[in-house]
């Protein structure tokens, strides 16, 4: 196999509460929406997108924010409202993206047009990862769990969920095919194991972690949401939004022993504030 290339690309940025992301097995979600919260407490996080390109095609790893929830690159209440289909939502995650940071503004800079994607690898389906696919419409895919659309589907959801995000474009689901991982869910994409789509619920029933090999067996590992920084894994700190707790712990648990095997090259949160924009190649 031929070298593959990851692209980190940060497409903007989130501010939330502390507990959101560092809450802790005592959080939960009120304490993680920060309505209560102080205002000056909050953080703010990059959101992050990956580029993998494979022997066998270009895939894209979530998609950040769309263009027309921040329109000249700053906050912007309204049109995140709009954008985002909810108030709610903007009280619990703010959001910005800077004049040439949405993901196909980023990828035309290095030559790439969002047709030029075979797939578009969506970890879960919530606003941060998914409100950006109307930037890669033309890309040839969407791919994501099944489990993860029962999950968004479900009516104790809709608010966290908006399918405006995806309209008009053709979601592709796929069920697991191999047993890798925290409950030995995972997908083989390629069919070489080359790029594995493993299964960490937790958060969400149909969050994946994307797992990227290379003949040497070294491997880059991109965790999505499992958690929200290296700090998670080293110190097994679980974040404020979770469907069920236990397999958050059982999946960050996961992420650690990956992490910290000889073989990993590179470990990714989402949303790490120390990880900048740079190129791994394998």
């Amino acid at each position: 196999m031929d070298n593959i290339k990851i692209h980190v690309f940060h497409t903007g940025e989130v501010c939330v509460a502390p507990d959101l992301p560092f809450g802790g097995d005592d959080s939960n979600a009120i304490k993680a929406s920060g309505i209560f919260g102080k205002k000056e407490d909050r953080l703010w996080l990059p959101v992050s997108s990956y580029l993998i390109e494979h022997p066998q095609g270009k895939f894209l790893v979530d998609t950040g924010w769309a263009r027309d929830m921040s329109p000249e690159g700053v906050l912007d209440k309204k049109a995140q409202i709009k954008s985002l289909g909810s108030l709610i939502l903007y009280k619990v995650n703010q959001g910005r993206i800077g004049l040439g940071q949405c993901i196909d503004e980023q990828l035309s800079q290095i030559g790439i047009e969002d047709s030029d994607i075979d797939g578009v690898l969506l970890t879960h389906l919530d606003c941060d990862h998914a409100n950006g696919l109307k930037q890669v419409r033309n890309a040839k895919k969407f791919i994501v769990s099944s489990d993860e659309v029962k999950f968004a589907n479900k009516l104790k959801n809709k608010v966290r969920y908006y399918k405006g995000w995806w309209k008009d474009i053709e979601l592709t689901q796929f069920d697991w095919n191999n047993s890798e991982g925290p409950v030995r869910k995972s997908y083989d994409l390629l069919g070489d194991g080359s790029i594995e789509l493993i299964n960490i619920p937790g958060h969400c029933d149909g969050l994946f972690a994307v797992k990227v090999k290379n003949n040497d067996g070294k491997f880059v590992l991109l965790f999505s949401d499992g958690g929200y920084a290296r700090k998670s894994w080293e110190e097994m700190i679980t974040s404020g939004i979770a469907a069920d707790k236990e397999l958050q712990k059982q999946s960050l648990a996961w992420i650690r022993e990956q992490s910290m095997d000889s073989n990993c090259i590179k470990s990714l949160a989402n949303h790490d504030p120390d990880i900048k924009p740079h190129i791994i190649e394998l």
